[in-house]
């Protein structure tokens, strides 16, 4: 038990790593559609789009000279008055006038949607920018909204200070008519002395009119110096002209950007597909799940699952015979102080492939020079005979119908050397019970003196409880499990119900990999793994000693 052990490596995070590189490779294929057909899509229906336009007009906004006010309050007064100006730049005066300066005949709301007003900081500088298909109408209605804003904040201004001109301009009108007529009054009366009394009245009245005039002009003035301080005045700085090129759609931006979502929808998509999937795939899921080593990983053969031949026999030389004789060594060093006499193998479920590695394990240890006896203890649905095409008239059956266990005709020849096979013969209503049997164990004691190696083909686990019976009368157990197919809960319920038996389980088998297909990260691994055992030079001998007789 303590080899088995030390057989087993946690996963580490470089583990976990390659294998999650291995399984965006694997994907890679459909990371790259995914990438293709995204970007594809947004080329074309960005290529679809209507190009927008944007044309940007500046205007300056020239605040009136404060005296009374510091630099700080001044900048400050300057910021606000340009946020107030960006805001009234949309409003509908403006926009009525914009409207009627360019002949457009569309809803205001309309227009004010194609406008964006934006200050520049710490400037007193204002920006308007229009988006249009029609890059002319663009500029043309930046321009346009700048300059109807001019001459409504002009005329706005100019009427804080109309009433009061229009006032000192009337009397000072009326002024300038009563001096008029009392100087024509003058002139009309020379110098007669007669009326000398008249002139005196007529010359005071006229220097006080003169005075008042006087006071009123200066008033009049003053009053136009301050409206000229106080108004704040709006400049084109910058006109917009017709842009060349449109701000939208930006083909090439949009492109990149849906390939990029594209590639990393799959990337989550495969992600979350390996979340959800709680198969067993490969030696890494084997020990973090179970806690087992994998002492075998056979790739998928096809036609395997049949009543084809082994493939140790048919294609010795293949790289899938060679994963077999890996096994073989694997096999020898999982229990160095426990030599392994009699192993059983079998499987979770049904069509994992438990008769497939039984039988062509068999052959592996035969050819390597050990005495082999297979023992096809399926007395359910029994298929080894099948496999190396023998008669199953007589097998382990007929060994109980007999007073003595004589395995003279039970037991039959192979076309491999040192392999023989003792098939399940008729089929019994009462397998378990048989298979549980002190005749069984008797059995078994018999072949283990004619054999090296007795390995045993038994039912799923989980499917009868034929394997776990013979699992306390036997050295060893191999698990047979099909990668990318079998359950993590199934295998793991296989797992502990041995355990609790003190089944002797000396590892994993992982079979039917998938060397192109869905799912199986470690289908690359299976290539270097097989290379090594090609490259090694391995020799063919026997790895169970023969004991003596």
């Amino acid at each position: 038990m303590q080899a088995m052990s030390d057989l087993v490596e946690t996963p580490s995070f470089s583990d976990d790593l390659r294998r999650y590189g291995g399984m965006l490779w694997h994907w890679a294929w459909l990371i790259v559609l995914s990438v293709v057909l995204a970007g594809g899509a947004a080329f074309l229906a960005s290529l679809q789009m209507t190009p927008v336009y944007q044309a940007t007009a500046t205007l300056l906004v020239n605040q009136a000279p404060s005296s009374n006010s510091s630099e700080y309050a001044a900048l400050l007064t300057s910021q606000r008055l340009a946020e107030t100006y960006a805001q009234m730049l949309t409003t509908q005066p403006i926009l009525d006038g914009v409207a009627k300066s360019l002949g457009l005949n569309i809803p205001l709301q309309t227009l004010k949607s194609y406008i964006s007003v934006q200050p520049v900081r710490d400037t007193q500088l204002i920006r308007v920018g229009v988006q249009h298909t029609d890059s002319v109408l663009a500029a043309q209605i930046a321009n346009a909204v700048v300059i109807n804003f001019a001459e409504y904040n002009k005329n706005f201004q100019a009427s804080r200070y109309a009433d009061t001109e229009a006032s000192l301009s009337a009397q000072l009108d009326e002024l300038n008519q009563r001096i008029h007529d009392i100087n024509q009054q003058l002139q009309a009366m020379g110098d007669d002395p007669a009326q000398e009394l008249e002139r005196n009245k007529l010359e005071t009245t006229l220097a006080q009119n003169q005075q008042l005039f006087a006071s009123l002009l200066q008033t009049y003035e003053s009053v136009r110096l301050a409206k000229a301080e106080s108004t704040s005045d709006v400049i084109l700085v910058e006109p917009a002209i017709p842009p060349s090129h449109p701000i939208r759609p930006k083909v090439m931006q949009n492109t990149l950007l849906a390939a990029i979502v594209g590639g990393m929808l799959a990337v989550g998509l495969i992600f979350l597909l390996d979340a959800l999937d709680n198969t067993i795939k490969g030696p890494d899921d084997v020990a973090r799940h179970l806690g087992l080593p994998t002492l075998g990983a056979i790739a998928h053969v096809k036609g395997q699952n049949g009543n084809r031949k082994p493939v140790t026999i048919t294609k010795p030389r293949s790289p899938v015979a060679e994963s077999y004789r890996a096994l073989r060594t694997n096999i020898q060093f999982a229990s160095v102080d426990r030599p392994i006499n009699t192993l059983l193998v079998t499987s979770v479920g049904p069509a994992e492939g438990k008769t497939t590695v039984a039988s062509n394990l068999g052959v592996a240890l035969a050819q390597g020079g050990n005495n082999v006896i297979l023992l096809d203890t399926d007395l359910r649905k029994p298929q080894i005979h099948q496999r190396l095409g023998v008669s199953n008239r007589k097998g382990l059956t007929s060994l109980f119908m007999r007073s003595n266990i004589h395995l003279d005709g039970a037991m039959q020849t192979t076309d491999v050397k040192n392999l023989h096979l003792i098939t399940s013969g008729n089929l019994p209503p009462n397998p378990a019970e048989l298979l549980g049997s002190e005749r069984m164990m008797q059995i078994l004691d018999q072949l283990k003196n004619r054999a090296d190696v007795v390995i045993l083909d038994t039912p799923p686990v989980l499917v009868v409880t034929d394997s776990v019976v013979l699992g306390k009368q036997v050295d060893g157990v191999l698990l047979v499990i099909k990668a990318g197919s079998t359950k993590i809960a199934a295998a793991q319920q296989t797992v502990n119900q041995l355990r609790r038996l003190n089944v002797n389980i000396l590892g994993v088998v992982l079979n039917d990999i998938p060397t192109r297909g869905a799912r199986y990260y470690y289908a690359n691994s299976y290539y270097v793994y097989q290379s090594y055992y090609e490259l090694s030079g391995h020799k063919r001998g026997k790895l169970f000693g023969r004991r003596e007789r």
